[in-house]
């Protein structure tokens, strides 16, 4: 699927690649924009719920999870979000999901070392120096009309093509990327990496989604037929956190158990074990987040 000096990105073959969502979807792709995720939920809230995958060379207010901010410069990212009406009969663990198909997209074979870290990251392993690859934000809007099970969900992708300069990251990034004139000084809790360490210099935006495309669009179709459970070998098979001690956002704190066919993160604590559907977690030894 080669694309041409007019058509960079080859929008009318992403298009093709979509057709098992939905043989009407849409692809746009615009230099730079506040937010793909902002851009397609302002769309659906005005009527707009057409399936849609649009991309960005930059951000100027990506978000992430709790209202994180991570930014990248033009050609350093893949930057995306796709817009799609999805019926499952369980959401839970979708992020968790979309994660094990970029991953299993990205490392096959898990010779990279590519892992997850619940509930939305890319992690370089191994974890005595682990660095972030990029995040994953999904956002949801309830249609008029549609059955219970029914939403429009705005997936949201970032990744690093090349591995960010220590001063573009803010103290905890997660999500996808802002772009800033004045990049605040390093001070993250997680190292960045970048796709080019692992994939080659020459590699592009385009050949990353080209990479990662088939298997997601299949892999939202599986979701949607079985859930995360169909899914739960894969991410345990790639889960950093898994026997690592824990500490939640409530102090509570506790030995990482895996995670449930809901999504749910356990921890084996001395008195307890807890479920995590959606606190904060960081590594309790090493501050991590």
């Amino acid at each position: 699927m080669p694309a041409d000096r007019l058509d960079p990105w080859n929008l009318d073959g992403l298009q093709a690649l979509l057709a098992p969502l939905d043989h009407q979807a849409q692809v746009e792709h615009v230099s730079d924009i506040d937010s793909t995720n902002t851009e397609l939920m302002r769309r659906a809230h005005a009527g707009d719920t057409r399936t849609c995958l649009l991309l960005a060379d930059a951000q100027s207010a990506g978000r992430g999870r709790l209202g994180r901010q991570w930014h990248s410069r033009p050609g350093d990212a893949l930057l995306m979000s796709l817009g799609v009406t999805l019926a499952p009969q369980d959401w839970s663990g979708l992020s968790l999901a979309v994660g094990c198909c970029l991953a299993d997209a990205l490392d096959p074979v898990m010779d990279k070392d590519i892992g997850l870290k619940w509930p939305n990251d890319l992690m370089l392993t191994p974890w005595d120096k682990p660095r972030k690859l990029g995040g994953i934000l999904i956002e949801t809007v309830l249609r008029q009309g549609d059955a219970a099970q029914a939403r429009f969900a705005v997936i949201g992708i970032g990744l690093n093509l090349a591995t960010p300069p220590a001063a573009d990251y803010r103290t905890e990034p997660a999500g996808l990327r802002e772009l800033l004139a004045t990049p605040p000084a390093a001070d993250y809790r997680t190292e960045p990496a970048g796709l080019r360490e692992l994939l080659g210099t020459q590699t592009t935006a385009h050949d990353l989604l080209l990479q990662i495309l088939p298997g997601l669009v299949l892999g939202l179709n599986r979701f949607c037929a079985n859930g995360f459970a169909a899914f739960t070998n894969e991410f345990a098979r790639r889960d950093v956190l898994l026997g690592k001690p824990l500490q939640l956002s409530d102090g509570s704190r506790g030995r990482a158990d895996g995670v449930d066919d809901q999504g749910v993160l356990w921890l084996e604590s001395d008195n307890a074990r807890i479920p995590v559907s959606s606190d904060e977690v960081r590594i309790a030894d090493a501050g991590l987040a």
